[in-house]
């Protein structure tokens, strides 16, 4: 069955609580030993990115930036890290649905992507690793 918000949605488009319970549903496809180790980190649906997020990132335009991990990736971590507010993931609803709209792309794969990409820059991992764990849709989980 189709959900009704994959690739274009008819009606209203999913708002951010809509869009937090997409990527609740991608957290839990994300291989179990991986959700285990990111219990420290926060996520949040934001409408747009702001000027400060945008250049954290060297963009431009608020449609190019989908998603940010805002932290001290695992693998750049020293002693000195302890102590320190937890790293968020933002999740950016209009670029989302505006890339789901012009790729045709449902949205909820769209969210599960960014997701992962996040994640994956929580834990310093490369591109090819990223794409194994979408790959793995939650095999071990």
């Amino acid at each position: 069955m189709d959900s009704p918000f994959s690739g274009a949605w008819l009606g209203p488009p999913p708002d951010l609580d809509e869009i937090a319970a997409m990527a609740e549903d991608a957290y839990a496809t994300i291989p179990a030993g991986l959700r285990a180790a990111i219990d420290q980190v926060v996520f949040r649906v934001e409408e747009w990115p702001d000027a400060r997020a945008l250049a954290s990132v060297g963009l431009r335009f608020p449609e190019q930036l989908l998603g940010l991990y805002q932290g001290v990736s695992i693998d750049r971590r020293s002693i000195h890290d302890s102590g320190r507010l937890p790293d968020v993931i933002r999740l950016y609803r209009q670029p989302i649905l505006r890339h789901a709209r012009a790729t045709g792309t449902p949205v909820e794969a769209v969210v599960r992507h960014v997701l992962i990409h996040e994640i994956g820059h929580h834990f310093g991992l490369s591109d090819a690793d990223m794409a194994a764990i979408e790959a793995a849709d939650g095999e071990d989980g």
